[in-house]
């Protein structure tokens, strides 16, 4: 009796080592799948707030609003200011390389788009919040004019700056 009991724990022993051992194999397609937007329950799109005004007036994205949770790179002031991304060769190339790094910007997403306009929504992966970006691609420069702010509170705590800096450094490492 004691060495069948004996030999049941062993087993036991050794089918959760197989078990835990196994466990990486069978969830590996889980942890390979997006994260959801908002992990924690019952948030939502509790902080998601509403899209504000945005787009271009006479060639020109918006100015930034008072608060320190947004940054712009044509006419703004020094709090706001972010300076544009300059690139070589044609705009359609350029635009073509913006559009592939946005595509792998995290919880980003490009909702709308036009051959000198793109505007994306940036959602936070904790708590929600969405931020909106806008690059505008003139004409007449060679550059990537910006402007990324958050929708709700007062700081983002350099959030909206250090991802557009971000896809500044991912689009200069792709030679534009």
């Amino acid at each position: 009796m004691r060495f069948c009991r004996c030999l049941l724990s062993v087993v036991a022993v050794w089918t959760v080592a197989i078990a835990l051992w196994m466990a990486p194999l069978a969830i590996a397609p889980v942890l390979a799948a997006p994260a959801p937007v908002a992990t924690l329950p019952g948030l939502g799109t509790t902080f998601a707030g509403e899209v504000p005004e945005l787009g271009l007036k006479a060639g020109h994205l918006l100015p930034c609003p008072a608060s320190p949770n947004c940054v712009v790179s044509q006419d703004v002031d020094t709090d706001h200011a972010i300076a544009p991304i300059s690139y070589t060769g044609d705009r359609a190339a350029a635009r073509e390389l913006l559009v592939k790094v946005l595509g792998v910007v995290p919880r980003t997403a490009i909702v709308a788009q036009t051959d000198d306009y793109i505007r994306t929504q940036s959602t936070s992966r904790l708590m929600g919040f969405v931020d909106d970006a806008e690059f505008y691609l003139p004409a007449d420069e060679a550059v990537i004019h910006l402007r990324s702010a958050a929708r709700l509170g007062e700081s983002d705590l350099g959030v909206n700056r250090r991802r557009l800096e971000q896809i500044r450094f991912a689009l200069q490492d792709l030679g534009v």
